[in-house]
């Protein structure tokens, strides 16, 4: 359910929900909930389940609390789009949860900064923590490890014959990790792993790394 990295002499954890616990800020980054997306699906005349508009909420509680985390920082994409009945939802979920609920905006945020903070969420464009940038977008910055969303990274993983299947997950390269998307109903994006590059693949309740690796010459 877990898997333990290091970065610049920082533990990190990774659970298969998509998240990473930050031990040292008791702090939870979490990227693209998409909160919305299935009540925007439904209204426009998709056939998604009613149960489904709960799933996420689930998520989140139960990762807050295996953690028993203090402090979420949201790498953008909270919200899929305008305020619909999922909001109402959110609200009610900001008021029992006790964290300190950070959003960091992304592409999809366009909810008023003041509207998530009269519910206790402040928003903010970045944030750099003990030599970490936390931003939405994947990007480079000198000197700083970067921890991005946005592309909502998956992995094929080939089997026997012809059978495949594409997995989320954390994708590292040598100053940056993508967080996979933690929302249900967000599609995967297939990254294409340089050598060095490692793949945090979430399958089921496991986390496997697969490294990319120079071919050896025969």
């Amino acid at each position: 359910m877990t898997h333990k990295i290091e970065i610049n002499n920082h533990i990190f954890i990774l659970h298969t929900s998509g998240a990473i616990y930050w031990p040292k800020h008791r702090a939870l980054l979490i990227a693209d909930v998409h909160l919305g997306k299935v009540s925007h699906f439904r209204k426009h005349g998709i056939g998604i389940p009613s149960q489904a508009l709960h799933k996420n909420f689930d998520e989140l509680d139960k990762v807050v609390s295996y953690f028993e985390a203090e402090k979420i920082w949201f790498l953008g994409d909270l919200f899929h789009s305008v305020q619909n009945i999922e909001w109402l939802r959110f609200e009610d979920w900001c008021k029992d949860c006790p964290t300190e609920i950070i959003l960091i905006a992304g592409n999809h945020d366009i909810i008023q900064d003041w509207q998530y903070e009269e519910i206790g969420v402040k928003m903010v464009e970045e944030m750099i923590v003990d030599g970490f940038l936390l931003t939405h977008f994947p990007t480079e910055r000198e000197g700083l490890f970067v921890f991005a969303g946005h592309i909502h990274p998956g992995i094929k993983i080939r089997g026997v014959g012809r059978q495949s299947e594409i997995l989320a997950c954390f994708f590292r390269t040598e100053n940056q990790i993508i967080l996979p998307a933690f929302g249900a109903f967000t599609g995967k994006h297939i990254v294409k792993a340089k050598i060095g590059d490692i793949a945090y693949a979430i399958a089921g309740d496991e986390i496997i790394e697969i490294e990319k690796q120079q071919k050896v010459k025969e």
